[in-house]
């Protein structure tokens, strides 16, 4: 069974559901996860989604439990299969804007021109990793390109991995990828001079020390052989390590005005996220958010528990409101 398809006719002429209970904007594994668990829940939901899953260009999911060398696509293709079950229904589009109505509801416009209305919003939107700006990293990510050695550290173990150093954070990536392999190389680039702890911890793990910039990547063959560097110097590797900026997407949702922050990780700007409780509820009323948008170095898994959390909690949100309103229903006009 397939998710229902829904056209910009009948998202403007809201078909069956004039305003419905959650709109999810995004179909990674959070947003499908989320819809998921409010499908199950009963709830009227509808799941907007471009098709920009940032795996996609990634041969295989790792460490998601049951599903360990899965394709990222089959895994999607699964997910929505299971959603599917449960009445949730999709639209293929993208939000160009999304803003809270004077009732506390949502009116989301798609990149058709439709609009549709919601009682509460779920982020799911993922992330955008900025990557240097060295010729070939970004024609070989996900390829021989990676940053995340949980992701992909035991296909490439025992192998040339090079680490291109933008800032501080270089150096735990280095020590971090020595788990996974005996050659590691710490290419400093663009990052501050190391100190001498650095080198005295780099040094412990057996970590190489090359000193320049790098100017391009040696692609031969279609395969990653080496870095050359603004000098001359050439490195052979099999594989180079990445610290990509990690910036949440917000296209469309600016006039949301949720609460956003920078990520650092050891004094390194990583980022900026989506700002959240434990629960994903964000600074605006009615709003949660699940996923990379609000935890940048979230891995798919973690992801798919958060869009998991979110969904509950937004659910309990739905019942605590209408509860109230039938407690004590809003006064009619002339009484």
């Amino acid at each position: 069974m397939a998710l229902t398809h829904i056209n910009a006719q009948q998202v403007a002429e809201g078909e069956h559901a004039p305003v419905h209970d959650v709109v999810v904007i995004g179909g990674g594994a959070a947003g499908l996860n989320a819809a998921l668990t409010l499908g199950r829940a009963r709830r009227t939901v509808l799941l907007v989604d471009a098709g920009r899953q940032r795996n996609a260009p990634a041969h295989a999911v790792h460490n998601y439990l049951g599903h360990e060398g899965i394709a990222p696509s089959e895994l999607i293709a699964l997910a929505r299969r299971e959603v599917a079950r449960f009445g949730v229904r999709e639209s293929a589009s993208s939000v160009v804007d999304a803003t809270r109505l004077a009732d506390g509801s949502f009116e989301v416009t798609l990149d058709s021109g439709a609009t549709v209305r919601a009682r509460r919003l779920l982020l799911a939107t993922g992330l955008v990793d900025e990557l240097p700006d060295v010729p070939g990293v970004a024609a070989r990510w996900s390829r021989e390109v990676l940053h995340c050695p949980y992701c992909h550290g035991w296909e490439v173990r025992d192998q040339a991995i090079g680490v291109l150093a933008t800032g501080p954070v270089g150096v735990e990536q280095a020590l971090l990828w020595s788990q996974w392999s005996d050659d590691i190389t710490l290419f400093t680039h663009t990052a501050p001079p190391l100190d001498a702890t650095a080198h005295a911890r780099l040094a412990a793990r057996k970590v190489q020390v090359v000193e320049g910039k790098v100017s391009r990547l040696d692609v031969q063959e279609d395969r990653l052989r080496g870095v050359e560097l603004v000098d001359g110097r050439r490195s052979a590797v099999s594989h180079l390590v990445v610290a990509p900026r990690f910036t949440a997407r917000t296209e469309g949702l600016t006039r949301l005005d949720v609460e956003t922050a920078e990520l650092s990780l050891f004094g390194q700007v990583a980022g900026r996220h989506v700002v959240t409780n434990p629960q994903g509820a964000t600074s605006v009323a009615g709003v949660y958010a699940a996923g990379n948008v609000t935890s940048l170095t979230e891995t798919l898994i973690g992801s798919a528990a958060a869009g998991l959390r979110a969904a509950a909690a937004l659910n309990l949100d739905l019942i605590t409101e209408d509860t109230q309103r039938a407690v004590a229903p809003d006064p009619v006009p002339g009484r």
